[in-house]
This record gives C-alpha cells, structure tokens and sequence, in this order.
C-alpha cells in the first residue's frame, strides 16, 4: 500500500507450524516471549496494533487490501469490517458451521456474557463484525485493519481447529489466562460433526473473495499473522 491501488488486491494463506505476532504495542514483552518460545518457531511484531495472535495449522487467514474508495470501506470505521465478516459467515454457513457477525452494538453483551476479557490476546475479546457462533457468541473469525494513504488493509483468521492457546499464554507469560481464552472461542470442529478441513475452508474463501471482488487471488504479501 506504498502506492497507489488501482483495484483489489488479496490473498489466502494457511500455516504449517504455530507462531505468535505481536501488536505494535507489545514491544516491551518481545524479548520475554522468545526466551519462552521454542526455539525454530517465529515470533514476530507487525507494525499495527491489537492484541498477540497464535497462528498455526488451525487457522486459515486472508489479507485484503482496498483503494479507499471502495464501497466495503464507506460508513464509520467499525463497518469496514461489515462486508468481510459476512462473506465469512457465507462460506461457514455453506459449510455446515452455524455463525453470523457480531452487529456493533451487540458487542459490550457479547464481551460481558463470555467472562473476563483477555485484553492482551486478539482472540480474547469481540470486536464489531467479527464472526461468532450462533449458540454462545464465541469468536470464531477474528478481523483487523491497517489504514494508510492509499488504501485499507483487512485482516482476517479463521479457527478450523481447536488452537493450542497453551502455547500462547505460556509465550506471554500469562498462564492464568489460558481457561478464558478457551471460554471466549470456539473452531469449527467444535461446531459440526463433519467440520471442513484447512484445506477445503481456504479454496472456499478463495473462490468467495474472487466472486465478491471481482480479481483473482494476487501476489500480495502474506504476514504471519494480523489481528
């Protein structure tokens, strides 16, 4: 996004071992959490801010990045993330996996009927248009943005399967968070019987993506992680 974006760019990706990312604001815990991270596995901090995200062969994440006249991007800051939290839930409902996006002013509720907030951890809590499940609210695709002068970076991560939040906590020394990071999310392996694997879940997003954006999938740079 150094230069001006003609059109849509994005892009689907998955992981073939766990990392964590911390936000920009996470500075001061950078070095503490590598000394407890395995050795061989990233840790990393992105330039943007929110909580550390444990990625990992759990997760299917996508970046989509916008020219800032693009409609998903009208309206107020919040519903930026409107289009792509709902384009989720139609490939998830397609799927067999019971969700819908959280609406803005559900989401104070949503935050007080899952217990303590984890506010270090961008999976422990809700944010407006992140995807639930329809049951108990618990999030299930979490969302982010990164705004500069020529366009709108979005974020997304989707929970295919139950993450190792253990390994999380253990890295930023937070271990007695680990049983309300587990109350507040949910997989889709624990929302169907017959739950989509990574692979499947990532080529639906991709033909969803081309179909709602009009391009193919791009060379866009992908990040470990987002949100």
């Amino acid at each position: 996004m150094q230069a001006p974006l003609p059109a849509p760019r994005w892009r689907v990706w998955t992981f073939d071992a766990p990392a964590v990312v911390l936000g920009c604001a996470q500075r001061q815990h950078l070095e503490a959490a590598r000394a407890r991270w395995p050795q061989g596995w990233e840790l990393l901090q992105r330039p943007s801010g929110g909580g550390a995200v444990l990625t990992g062969p759990w997760m299917v994440s996508c970046s989509v990045a916008l020219p800032p006249t693009h409609p998903w991007l009208q309206g107020r800051l919040p519903d930026s993330y409107r289009a792509l939290g709902e384009l989720h839930v139609q490939v998830l409902q397609q799927l067999g996996v019971p969700s819908r996006a959280l609406p803005g002013d559900e989401v104070a509720a949503g935050n007080a009927r899952l217990g303590p907030v984890v506010d270090w951890a961008c999976y422990g809590s809700l944010a407006p248009w992140e995807v639930v499940d329809v049951q108990q609210g618990r999030k299930l695709v979490g969302l982010a943005q990164r705004r500069q002068r020529h366009g709108v970076l979005l974020v997304a991560g989707t929970l295919v399967a139950p993450p190792d939040w253990a390994l999380l906590c253990q890295a930023l020394g937070q271990p007695q968070d680990l049983a309300a990071v587990q109350a507040r999310t949910v997989s889709c392996a624990d929302l169907c019987a017959q739950a989509p694997s990574v692979a499947l879940f990532a080529a639906r997003l991709r033909a969803a993506l081309e179909a709602a954006l009009g391009v193919q999938e791009s060379a866009l740079a992908a990040p470990a992680g987002g949100c």
